[in-house]
């Protein structure tokens, strides 16, 4: 089956959308949002955690650090990604573009692509567009990335522009690569190319143009909440999704917070992910239903209500707040994996309420409601 994009309504009070994505290795139920595993694991949460738990339909894992451990070796020998990390369900893979950008010494950006050092061992290494489809082939992800720059905030214009086309050239040779080369298992992969732009309006009007001349079932909107004030990303936001195909899903790269994420579903966003659950989770700052905890602050020393009663999630209805500041402030591993899965079961709620919101054609009147509270710091 080739993925596809089937979109199921529209709020007629705004441009949130619900759909169905299709891949080989299952539907996701549009909007989403996409637990981060860089390293072939979403830090503290256990595989059938995600999928029972948690109720992950899709989850990401990262090119650039794959392909420096274990190696592409490795996971080909145990049948790709999904078979190396027992994950039976969709999987995205970034192309690493983004890490080789922030984490990299030494990186030097050539038409072919980009040589950089490896944060582990400064080893050199070059990145290429063939060579991350060759990467991506070998992970066996059912939804790859193109290789793209992306620029930091801020950057000068004239920068913006050339870093924009040499992703459009890198976008354009590896569609060629990808449309010769053939999946490793057995699945079909979708290859999608990345707009870029920064915050200059008519710069994202014309990538989004040059990516969406390629026919694909879903196209992205990378290098925002890069530190762009919230007012900048929700306008460059809606610009975005003003010119990309209504058929086609939207994938907002790198974001963010839950109000990110409602604002961003307003506007026509399908997909997200982002590390701010489960690095925050670690931090002691957990979501809830009822508003933000922080959950060192002296306060929930001795309350012993839930986690979280209202969140379908046991451990959170099973364990006091006391109880799980008692785990962080000790640096107890049961701390961070009790805190991770309820930020992520939380930001997984809410994409399930804004979907059955958007089919009820209620969700700006349901987002102005919940937003206030899910956002009080308690």
């Amino acid at each position: 089956m080739k993925s596809r994009f089937e979109l199921i309504a529209t709020d007629t009070n705004c441009q949130a959308r619900a759909g169905s994505f299709y891949t080989d290795h299952g539907v996701i139920e549009t909007p989403i949002f996409m637990p981060v595993g860089t390293s072939a694991t979403v830090k503290a949460v256990h595989q059938t955690e995600l999928k029972h738990a948690v109720k992950a339909q899709i989850i990401l894992g990262n090119t650039y650090h794959l392909y420096l451990r274990p190696g592409t070796e490795i996971i080909e020998k145990a049948g790709g990604l999904h078979g190396f990390m027992n994950w039976d369900k969709p999987l995205l893979t970034d192309s690493g573009g983004y890490q080789v950008f922030s984490l990299s010494a030494n990186r030097k950006i050539k038409e072919e692509g980009v040589i950089f050092s490896s944060h582990i061992d400064g080893s050199k290494h070059l990145f290429t567009p063939a060579s991350v489809v060759d990467i991506q082939r070998s992970l066996g992800s059912d939804i790859m990335m193109a290789l793209d720059e992306c620029p930091p905030y801020p950057s000068e214009r004239a920068y913006v522009r050339r870093s924009m086309n040499i992703t459009h050239r890198w976008l354009e040779a590896g569609i060629n690569h990808f449309e010769k080369t053939n999946s490793l298992y057995g699945h079909r992969q979708c290859y999608v190319p990345i707009s870029q732009g920064s915050v200059y309006e008519d710069l994202r009007i014309e990538s989004i143009q040059a990516i969406t001349q390629y026919s694909n079932p879903i196209y992205a909107i990378g290098g925002l909440s890069v530190g762009e004030p919230e007012e900048e990303l929700n306008r460059l936001v809606a610009i975005c999704c003003q010119h990309m195909p209504v058929q086609s899903a939207r994938y907002l790269m790198g974001v963010g917070t839950p109000q990110n994420l409602l604002n961003s579903i307003e506007r026509g966003i399908d997909f997200f992910d982002c590390v701010l659950p489960t690095r925050n989770a670690r931090h002691g700052i957990i979501y809830t239903t009822q508003g933000i905890i922080h959950i060192r602050n002296l306060k929930w020393k001795d309350d012993f209500s839930p986690i979280d009663e209202k969140l379908d999630l046991q451990t959170s209805q099973q364990h006091s707040k006391s109880y799980l500041r008692h785990l962080i402030m000790s640096n107890e591993i049961l701390g961070a994996q009790l805190a991770s899965l309820q930020n992520l079961r939380f930001y997984l709620w809410l994409m399930e309420e804004s979907r059955n919101q958007i089919l009820k054609n209620n969700f700006k009147h349901w987002k102005d409601q919940i937003l206030p509270v899910i956002s009080a710091r308690r």
